[in-house]
């Protein structure tokens, strides 16, 4: 992987390709354009039962030209080392023929950041494929000492960076880069059909703040171990206690639900719901793109804004949806800074999300409930962000006497997402190293299918 000054003239000789792009599509006749660069790297090695099945290296320079000519708009992409002028000259054509939409259009300058902040999202440490190799192997080779451990799913690490760069034509450039570096393993436990898979992995912005590799294999390990032997649990009503791994994707549903493109095409279940209750009075989801080593910070978004921090959710009421230029137009309101640019479009998404912690530890929870429902996975699309109905395969183990008696798997658990987040308790075990976060989740009141 290069280090942090060969990645600053890197960006430096694209912050001089998309300003040559703004200016060509000016020359070409856009009224107004923005230019996107995006820049990857990475190095990854895959391993299964302590030999290596792969290394990969890839390089990608992309660039993306956005104009508009009146109310029409046009977008082309290609590589960085593309002609500008041509570039320019066939978006404007293809805008001047494409139907007007009143929504699109530029942020307005007095919104863009007037700094770049520094968040801290570089790392200048080198690793080599050997280290990626060795972390890899060391992470197998302790997962499969664990007892009842019979085989390996596979291993791996990898170390890259990604980077931005934007110019607009009202005067706005400006350019970040971050590193990501993981190691993650697999493994099976048990023989036959009795053979239960499970894994464990960490993602960090800084090489040092990565779990160790016998770590994350240990816990590969005795969560396959754990698993083996389930059994199916009765159908009927049930509390169930989400894992936080499960919990972060309870978190996406709701930032799915108040994303300001979905409420503009009514294709959410809360889009009449701004100012109401949507949560628990316990529940406040915060969305903060400003911070210091967070996993999705950024010090402007895909249209030039530094985003600020949101309550999104306050102790259950809906503040905000996440808007980006055009979706924010569509509902008569202001960008907040989520734009994030997708190929040659800008959409809303979220930042650094969290459903905040609780004061309950998630042991707690669990002893709160005579019986319940512990969900370490979930699997299959079950889930209709048009009306919030959610039914998802589990598995996970059985609460008994506030304790988790025995593994469960092949049961359904069903309900709505209204009344899943009015019914949601969080623990206080909220680890932020995730783009989005959610401590452990007690949601009552569900219903489950099984036996």
């Amino acid at each position: 992987m290069n280090d942090t000054s060969e990645a600053a003239r890197d960006a430096a000789k694209l912050t001089d390709r998309v300003a040559a792009l703004v200016e060509a599509a000016k020359k070409a006749g856009a009224d107004a354009a923005d230019a996107v660069a995006v820049r990857g790297r990475s190095t990854s090695v895959s391993v299964r039962l302590g030999k290596v099945e792969g290394t990969e290296s890839s390089e990608s320079e992309d660039v993306s030209l956005r104009v508009f000519v009146g109310q029409r708009v046009a977008s082309v992409s290609a590589t960085a080392a593309s002609d500008p002028a041509a570039l320019a000259e066939r978006a404007v054509a293809m805008a001047k023929v494409s139907p007007e939409d009143p929504y699109q259009g530029l942020a307005d300058a007095a919104l863009l950041a007037k700094t770049i902040r520094d968040l801290d999202l570089m790392d200048d440490t080198v690793v080599s494929a050997e280290r990626l190799k060795a972390d890899a192997l060391a992470a197998e080779e302790v997962a499969l000492a664990v007892a009842g451990v019979t085989n390996s799913g596979g291993s791996g690490a990898s170390a890259g960076m990604g980077g931005l760069v934007l110019a607009t034509s009202h005067g706005f450039v400006g350019q970040y880069a971050g590193t990501r570096f993981s190691i993650s393993t697999s493994v099976i436990a048990g023989e036959g059909t009795g053979m239960e898979r499970d894994y464990d992995f960490s993602s960090r912005l800084h090489f040092a703040d990565l779990d160790s590799p016998e770590s994350i294999g240990r816990n590969a390990g005795e969560r396959a171990v754990r698993r083996l032997n389930p059994r199916k649990a009765k159908t009927g009503p049930v509390n169930v206690v989400f894992d936080p791994r499960v919990a972060r994707g309870i978190a996406g549903h709701l930032a799915g639900a108040i994303n300001g493109a979905s409420v503009a095409r009514k294709t959410s279940f809360l889009r009449d719901m701004m100012g109401r209750q949507v949560a628990a009075a316990g529940i406040t989801v915060i969305d903060e793109p400003l911070r210091v080593r967070g996993p999705a910070s950024r010090p402007f978004d895909g249209e030039g804004i530094e985003g600020e921090k949101l309550i999104m959710v306050d102790k259950g009421m809906l503040n905000h949806w996440f808007l980006s230029v055009s979706a924010a137009k569509e509902l008569g309101l202001k960008t907040n800074g989520r734009g994030v640019r997708s190929g040659s479009s800008v959409t809303p998404s979220s930042t650094n999300l969290s459903i905040e912690p609780g004061d309950l530890a998630p042991e707690d929870l669990i002893r709160s409930l005579k019986t319940g429902f512990y969900v370490t996975e979930v699997f299959g699309q079950g889930v209709n962000m048009v009306t919030g109905e959610y039914s998802r395969g589990a598995s996970g183990f059985w609460i008994e006497n506030g304790e988790l008696a025995y593994p469960v798997s092949e049961v359904t658990i069903a309900s709505n997402l209204k009344d899943m987040f009015l019914n949601m308790t969080p623990a206080n075990d909220l680890d932020r190293n995730f783009g989005t976060a959610a401590p452990t989740l007690l949601i009552e009141g569900m219903t489950l299918a099984g036996s």
